[in-house]
């Protein structure tokens, strides 16, 4: 079995302007499931998407309506959010590009790895089944290096477990019989459907975080609130 990862952010990471930043997107465990949805989806941006000048429908260009329509149309896949609460982040994290960068991917590779394994954990996802993860994400300005250290993280804890020295312990891989590899890709949401849907569904999630509302998505999807 291989997985298939799509997200994009919602927000922007700055406490003295912000207080929430969200990563959104959806989880899809086969290539039919997956190629159904981008026909969904596409479908439903056909839709709402009549009435505006732009090949790219992104939330920020949307009505509350269409937002919602679109949100709607991505009910039954398995969606998630990663919710920043910025007022809670060490403020020393903020002083540089690099370790905001690397806390990003911190919250991104931990929040994931909490919902596969709540997957696995529900019998979605077999533990010992999965060959290959595949993530795609929207394009963005992390330099290539950072992009390489991303992957490298999450391969670390999807594949082969991690060591904390500090308190010389091993944590294991999430899939321990792990025999492909983890593909992270940055691509132009333009030409990807899923990674449009995702945009979706992190302003969902960070509109109600906003306006406080968070537990109006309970059962809807899995929100996993950072740090």
């Amino acid at each position: 079995m291989n997985v298939f990862v799509f997200g994009d952010e919602s927000g922007v990471f700055d406490r003295s302007h912000e207080e929430w930043f969200v990563f959104g997107g959806v989880v899809f465990v086969s290539k039919d499931d997956k190629d159904m949805a981008v026909r969904q989806f596409i479908g439903a941006e056909r839709n709402v998407g009549k009435g505006y000048r732009t090949d790219e429908l992104k939330a920020c260009r949307l009505s509350k309506k269409h937002k919602y329509a679109l949100f709607k149309r991505t009910a039954g896949w398995n969606r998630f959010g990663l919710v920043v609460d910025l007022k809670r982040v060490n403020p020393k994290i903020f002083s540089h590009k690099k370790s905001k960068q690397r806390y990003l991917d911190y919250v991104f590779k931990v929040g994931l790895k909490r919902h596969l394994g709540s997957l696995i954990k529900s019998g979605v996802i077999p533990a010992n089944g999965v060959e290959s993860v595949y993530i795609r994400f929207d394009e963005h300005t992390t330099a290539t290096d950072g992009r390489y250290e991303l992957r490298e993280g999450i391969e670390q804890e999807f594949k082969y477990g991690t060591i904390n020295f500090k308190y010389n312990t091993y944590h294991p891989p999430l899939f321990r019989n792990m025999s492909g590899t983890v593909d992270v890709t940055f691509k132009d949401s333009k030409s990807d459907a899923l990674i449009r849907a995702s945009d979706i569904v992190a302003n969902r999630v960070w509109r109600d975080a906003k306006s406080g509302t968070l537990e109006n998505l309970k059962g809807k999807m899995s929100i996993y609130i950072f740090p």
